[in-house]
């Protein structure tokens, strides 16, 4: 047997999907994970449990959905995953290399209440200077990647309405770190909002800390 097509991708795809259900960010199968390498991408298959996947497991594509290895059958939201890597342009000019779909309590709670997230913490400037939401659409359809699409202008992930997330990186830890984030943030505010009017941060401000993680972490 011959060296796996996209083993390191595979794997990591592995990996970070049992992470979203250990983390909570999903329940059972729902939400998908995939991470490119050039014109190919690994993602996370349709209705297998991840505690069992195994990188064989994990479907490869090319970018117009057509299966390039893997027996089993990509997610249902890969219409989503592909539009991403096709036409998502990252505010920071890296490429995009893997993308998270969650469908996180309290992220998904708030995509039913505004169209987009409060200002209420800094670490909203993860995702950019606001997380909008996408409006409704259908898991699975092109309408859906449509309207994610847009709501992703100049941001690195957005909410879907009464639906979840999708975060994207130039690594699978920075989507998987921005879609943490954008759940975080989005239960810290449920959680002020619960007990009284939160006090919100000035647009000004989050401009300023998106600006400030342009080179965040980078040597001096």
């Amino acid at each position: 047997m011959g060296e796996l097509l996209l083993a390191e991708q595979r794997a990591a795809v592995c990996d970070y999907a049992r992470r979203m259900t250990a983390d909570g960010l999903v329940v059972g199968t729902s939400g998908n994970v995939s991470a490119r390498a050039g014109d190919l991408v690994a993602v996370t298959p349709s209705g297998v449990d991840y505690d069992a996947l195994t990188p064989a497991d994990i479907p490869v594509v090319a970018l117009d959905g057509s299966i390039v290895d893997g027996s089993l059958r990509p997610t249902s939201e890969l219409p989503m995953h592909l539009t991403v890597y096709r036409k998502a342009t990252d505010p920071d000019g890296a490429e995009i290399a893997a993308v998270v779909h969650t469908h996180s309590v309290h992220a998904t709670a708030v995509s039913t209440l505004v169209e987009e997230v409060p200002p209420i913490h800094y670490m909203l400037a993860t995702i950019g200077p606001t997380a909008r939401v996408a409006p409704y659409a259908t898991f699975g359809t092109t309408e859906l990647a449509d309207a994610m699409l847009t709501a992703l202008t100049d941001r690195h992930g957005c909410l879907l309405a009464n639906h979840g997330t999708i975060t994207y990186g130039d690594t699978l830890s920075a989507a998987y770190h921005r879609a943490q984030q954008l759940e975080w943030v989005c239960h810290l505010w449920l959680t002020a909002r619960a007990a009284g009017t939160p006090t919100l941060l000035p647009q000004t401000e989050i401009n300023h800390v998106v600006n400030k993680l342009h080179t965040y972490g980078q040597p001096k």
